[in-house]
């Protein structure tokens, strides 16, 4: 099988940092915006970017908090946005864009994971209204802002895509929720967007990826209690790793999403799937763990994707396209 889901050796691996992957790189002069930036895997990844010269924005559901936690970093602004209200996005959107500025680097980094059932906006389930439908809307409505400066935009995912694909029969979850399941079909829709972003948008130069940063102990697990993470092998009875090898550190979690958003050796590319700061290969097709499944990086399930999103949403920054 042809495919573009083949490793390009960048020279970077599972125990890159995201400091090592922006060592060479400067991004002085650069704006990025990251949701989810000032927790996890994405504080780290604000901090690396800061680092590098950029200027970053961190669009976050408790600001107080987010101001908190980026205390003592320079050229870093935050403003409120939460993922699971649209006019929420839309209200962010428009106080961007009134400031005028381009945008070079998204990365829609935010999320929530295996949460009790929930519903938002008209009962939508809430890890594919946030996670998805969410960085949806944010990215259409602030098009007008990254277009021009041929920005990349990274989605993050997880190898959490390979418990479900879409279900369109049922994406909402009416009938017999699964919050890992669920998790999983948000993880899946999330690879989906870039890859239909990326067909929209390459002609007029911005270029979209998607990735999976490892497994990391971050605050996304706060939906799980002591005793599942313990029932899963993740850590033990007081809260420590059993192998702390299994995890990466939150900086090296953040490397690949801050590979994607700045390696020169992505020139040219768009549409993939990333991990451990490489191009993914197919997933095994006995289950196997790693890579991309073939659901993720279907065109057609993308094009039928983005459609049922420009629904919801009732934006679409390519609406006007033949």
């Amino acid at each position: 099988m042809s495919t573009a889901q083949q490793g390009i050796g960048s020279g970077f691996g599972a125990r890159s940092t995201a400091d090592e992957v922006l060592k060479d790189i400067d991004l002085t002069g650069k704006l990025a915006l990251v949701t989810g930036g000032y927790s996890g895997i994405g504080l780290e990844t604000t901090r690396s970017l800061v680092r590098a010269g950029a200027r970053v924005v961190v669009p976050a559901r408790r600001p107080e908090a987010a101001r908190a936690a980026l205390d003592g970093l320079d050229r870093v602004e935050v403003d409120a946005l939460d993922l699971g209200d649209l006019e929420s996005v839309r209200a962010f959107a428009e106080r961007f864009l009134a400031s005028g500025r381009t945008l070079d680097i998204v990365i829609d980094s935010a999320g929530i994971m295996a949460c009790p059932e929930t519903r938002v906006g008209p009962g939508w389930e809430a890890q594919f209204a946030t996670n998805h439908l969410g960085h949806f809307a944010l990215v259409n409505r602030v098009w007008p802002a990254i277009e021009p400066g041929g920005a990349r935009v990274v989605s993050v995912s997880s190898a959490g895509h390979h418990r479900s694909g879409i279900r369109w029969d049922d994406i909402d979850w009416r009938h017999g929720y699964d919050k890992w399941a669920a998790y999983g079909q948000a993880k899946t829709a999330n690879v989906l967007f870039a890859v239909e972003l990326d067909r929209l948008a390459r002609e007029r130069g911005v270029r979209a990826f998607a990735l999976h940063p490892g497994g990391i102990i971050t605050p996304l697990q706060r939906h799980l209690t002591t005793e599942e993470m313990v029932e899963r092998g993740w850590i033990d009875a007081d809260g420590n790793p059993i192998d702390p090898d299994a995890f990466k550190s939150p900086q090296q979690g953040a490397a690949t999403q801050v590979w994607a958003a700045t390696s020169p050796r992505l020139d040219g590319m768009g549409g993939v799937y990333l991990e451990d700061c490489d191009i993914a290969g197919l997933a095994p097709e006995d289950g196997g763990p790693g890579g991309v499944k073939q659901w993720a990086i279907d065109p057609e399930q993308a094009t039928r994707l983005w459609a049922l999103s420009a629904e919801r949403t009732g934006v679409d920054a390519f609406a006007d396209r033949s």
